[in-house]
């Protein structure tokens, strides 16, 4: 891009107010939706009726046609993905002293599941091209306490799924054989690995729909995917306080969030190929700005660009990527975010718990890593001018 259309871009395309690093809607509704729910709530609102609950029509529905849509043999829809992490991690009954090894680089809410169901978090190493759970370093640090590997899809694309299956094979728990495979696959959902979609080949998958995420039911809500029909029938009976087997909780995503559901499902495909377009455009725009590293994509992997994960040089780590972020947006209205820190270093509660780790590559990359403004609704000029944005605020940091 010539500085003659950075300058066009700038002068016509910055926004009025600052665009959020993760905008709080992060899909799109349409007539169909608002349809739908006014539909549900007239039927729902007769006293001699079904109301408004309980695993009505419209979960079942819902729930079917996710399994569909992601290659599996059930869902079973919950209210948020943290309880659908929660609910995963409690079916593995871990033992004080058993061990789940996640990445450090990661929100904290499946490290927070971890630790509430009295589990040992291991932190571990990401790879430095794709920010996933590496591989490598999960098989240094598997032991006979190992109770699963909990992989996120980090910003949108696939972990190596089948990589951590090899290594759960070939380090079995002398009790219990090799570890689950739990993949947290809340900012993931739509995209793909090895010809199949993300939540195919796991034990489980905790997949988001939460108001940010790539689709939404109504602002919260999530679901779990399994192939077991045991564990998802005690997902099942976890949802909805233990059943008549055990103990339990209400866990259940609403009848009107679920009416939803299938109305963005069938969308969801294009507002994710909305995002990878917009991404590759925008890896073919900073090419030619040496200090950035744009995002790496497998060649087995469809990345659905949940957000867009850029790399400053690590001469610029800390506070020259801070300064970067900082006339994004003060200058040009673009907001631009950190994700995430590693959690086992700027989590206290989660510090607490693993005590003095040490992970150079997660530290190093962390400190260099940002992702700046996507969304399916972008037009092509304002991704353009979130280019020129970008290209304008290194060349000015450059001169510090």
């Amino acid at each position: 891009m010539n500085a003659s259309r950075r300058k066009e871009l700038i002068k016509n395309c910055k926004p009025a107010t600052v665009w959020r690093g993760e905008p709080h809607f992060g899909g799109y509704y349409t007539e169909e939706e608002i349809d739908v729910v006014v539909k549900t709530i007239r039927q729902s609102t007769d006293w001699q009726g079904d109301g408004f609950g309980f695993i009505c029509p419209e979960i079942e529905t819902f729930e079917k046609a996710f399994a569909q849509y992601t290659g599996t043999a059930d869902t079973i829809s919950v209210n948020a993905a943290g309880t659908g992490l929660d609910m995963a991690v409690m079916c593995l009954d871990l033992k004080p002293g058993d061990e789940v090894i996640a990445p450090s680089v990661n929100f904290r809410a499946s490290i927070m599941a971890i630790i509430g169901q009295g589990g040992k978090f291991i932190p571990g190493e990401i790879d430095p091209r794709t920010f996933q759970l590496d591989p490598a370093d999960v098989a240094r640090k598997m032991t006979s306490r190992t109770r699963a590997i909990l992989p996120t899809h980090m910003n949108g694309m696939s972990a190596p799924i089948d990589e951590y299956l090899e290594i759960a094979k070939k380090h079995p728990h002398p009790k219990f054989g090799p570890p689950k495979v739990i993949g947290d696959a809340a900012r993931a959902l739509g995209g793909g690995y090895k010809g199949r979609k993300i939540g195919a080949a796991e034990w489980l998958t905790v997949f988001s729909f939460h108001t940010q995420k790539n689709m939404t039911t109504l602002g919260e809500g999530g679901a779990v995917t399994c192939n077991d029909p045991d564990v998802a029938k005690r997902l099942r009976t976890l949802r909805q306080f233990g059943g008549a087997e055990g103990w339990g909780s209400n866990y259940k995503m609403t009848k009107v969030q679920a009416a939803v559901g299938p109305v963005q499902l069938r969308k969801l495909d294009s507002m994710v190929a909305s995002r990878l377009r917009l991404a590759l455009r925008r890896n073919e725009l900073l090419a030619d700005v040496p200090e950035l590293t744009v995002p790496y994509i497998p060649a087995d992997v469809q990345h659905s660009f949940y957000l867009y994960t850029l790399l400053v040089p690590k001469e610029w780590a800390g506070k020259k990527r801070d300064a970067v972020m900082a006339v994004m947006r003060d200058k040009y209205n673009v907001g631009c975010v950190v994700a995430n820190p590693p959690v086992h270093s700027t989590v206290p509660f989660v510090k607490k718990h693993v005590g003095d780790v040490q992970l150079p590559v997660s530290e190093e990359i962390a400190s260099r890593l940002f992702c700046a403004c996507i969304h399916p609704c972008m037009t092509d000029d304002q991704n353009e001018f979130v280019c020129a944005a970008l290209t304008e605020s290194v060349a000015e940091v450059r001169k510090l």
